[in-house]
């Protein structure tokens, strides 16, 4: 029994150290070749947002905010489904000694403490998401 609790405790420590990792990573995503970026935390929280000058047509203000817009939830939904893979990398192993949640492929969402991302498959889509084959939100551009 005392192995057992040993074990446990190992696993809570090491549970509590990834998640830590987790919190301190940066992540970048990126549309339209590099033209907008954006970064989010391991919390998945937008930390930055950059816009290349290049972006910004002068003579069509009106489909310029419409084409940023787009490339701004690309570049968010590509940072959001690479921190799904670095949590799946830092997190997976240890969440099988969880069991995760009946019907998750990760486990993930199971974690107490460790919410699941939006936008990943089994969680609410991002706010504003479009369907996964729609052009403008394809991230090319």
């Amino acid at each position: 029994m005392q192995q057992l609790f040993a074990a446990a405790a190992q696993m809570q420590s090491q549970l509590m150290s990834a998640q830590q990792r987790l919190a301190e990573t940066e992540i970048e995503g990126s549309a339209g070749s590099g033209l907008v970026k954006a970064t989010i935390n391991g919390q998945g929280e937008l930390v930055d947002l950059a816009i290349a000058k290049e972006a910004i047509e002068p003579g069509d203000p009106e489909e310029t905010a419409s084409t940023i817009a787009d490339l701004v939830l690309a570049a968010c939904r590509d940072a959001y489904r690479a921190l799904g893979d670095v949590q799946a990398e830092m997190m997976g192993p240890l969440a099988g000694g969880f069991g995760g949640v009946p019907g998750s492929e990760s486990g993930l969402p199971g974690i107490p403490g460790l919410p699941g991302l939006p936008g990943l498959p089994g969680q609410p889509p991002l706010p504003g998401a479009a369907l996964p084959d729609d052009p403008a939100t394809s991230g090319e551009g």
